[in-house]
């Protein structure tokens, strides 16, 4: 028999929908897929001549520290102090990730006990919610609004009661709505969370996409007491399969995570950490070239968007456009598996990220331009 709790998750929607997917490929459909947040583009050429250069090392494929190499997390420091203006000490501020998904559930079962309380955002990461119910905590959500940015509203998380509630998860630029960060509600959740007694993490792997300036909450005085930060080079570095992560806090913090992560994994692998090391070294060019690449797809999706009936901010971030169904009596999954069959498109419905994301799809940018042209010409055709 399974343990219990896997009877308060249900598996991936994404992890479903592709079997769904590949299915349809299996039958010669030329599925065109919008749906997943997985870098297409190739990672920078210094980064797999690292990780290659790597191998004939002498302590390439052996064990590695859980801290990861003191190089790795000096470079985690050097490109938060470069890019953010954020200062933090390599040696106890810093904990690599075998990904930034391994972080949520490290932290989840670093500060929560069965039945401690977790505001987590609507819309939202699902994982949030799942990792929750998976270490026996209990998921308590918090609406974000269209018509406030997409922005955590204090008025109403001080309405509500926040007996046992020990962590709350911020996600900006926010994923799924590319809503980006204003400093000024930053500064308010450090000040809540301080009051409140209650952990705040940051979860920021979107800050280079298509943003003017890149945010992190450790930049707010007082983060660092009170926040932790989670960031990832697989957006940004198109590293996805990489599984490279970060977190930063203070060293408190950060040993209770390192207890945990100690006894789950052996360290990540040396190439990977080496290839990790020059990809933080990244010129600002190399940010600046890949927007072009995604502003130019995202101004083809806007295209695609309005084809499809839907309107959208173009003032967003990162890697996904957010849609709104103009026709708000369409329910957004049974639209999009409507979009699926008859136009061989895979997009993702709102409703998977909560409630607040009913109406509302989501197309990704990591796909290329002729991709997206010929989805245009499919609905253009029908």
């Amino acid at each position: 028999m399974t343990a219990r709790r896997l009877e308060s998750v249900q598996e991936y929607y994404f992890s479903k929908k592709l079997r769904e997917v590949a299915g349809l490929v299996r039958e010669g459909k030329d599925i065109i897929n919008m749906g997943i947040g997985s870098p297409d583009l190739a990672p920078l050429p210094s980064v797999v001549d690292a990780l290659t250069s790597s191998l004939i090392h002498s302590k390439a494929h052996q064990y590695q520290s859980y801290q990861g190499l003191p190089e790795l997390r000096k470079g985690i420091a050097d490109f938060y102090q470069n890019h953010y203006q954020v200062l933090v000490d390599p040696n106890n501020e810093v904990l690599p990730l075998t990904g930034s998904k391994e972080g949520i559930l490290h932290l989840s079962m670093a500060f929560l006990n069965p039945g401690d309380k977790v505001l987590i955002p609507n819309p939202g990461y699902p994982t949030y919610e799942s990792v929750t119910r998976l270490v026996e905590a209990i998921p308590v959500f918090y609406d974000l609004k269209s018509e406030n940015n997409w922005q955590p509203d204090l008025a109403e998380l001080n309405k509500m009661d926040l007996e046992g509630v020990k962590l709350l998860w911020v996600n900006y630029p926010h994923m799924p709505t590319g809503a980006n960060a204003q400093q000024a509600i930053f500064e308010e959740l450090i000040n809540w969370a301080r009051k409140n007694n209650i952990l705040l993490v940051n979860d920021n792997p979107y800050s280079f996409i298509l943003t003017d300036i890149p945010q992190s909450i450790l930049t707010t005085p007082g983060a660092m007491d009170v926040a932790m930060e989670l960031n990832s080079l697989s957006k940004s570095f198109n590293m996805a399969g990489w599984r490279v992560g970060m977190l930063l806090g203070n060293e408190v913090n950060i040993k209770a995570v390192l207890k945990v992560k100690s006894n789950m994994d052996s360290g990540m692998f040396y190439g990977i950490q080496k290839g990790a090391i020059a990809a933080l070294q990244a010129p600002d060019s190399w940010f600046a070239e890949l927007n072009k690449v995604y502003e130019k797809r995202r101004q083809l999706i806007y295209e695609l968007a309005l084809l499809l009936g839907s309107e959208f901010d173009s003032n967003s971030s990162g890697l996904f456009v957010w849609a709104k169904l103009k026709d708000t009596t369409l329910d957004a999954e049974a639209f999009i598996d409507k979009i699926l069959y008859k136009y061989d498109l895979f997009i993702t419905p709102g409703t998977i990220f909560g409630s607040q994301g009913k109406g509302y799809i989501r197309f990704s940018l990591c796909v290329d331009e002729a991709q997206i042209c010929k989805a245009i010409k499919r609905i253009e055709k029908k």
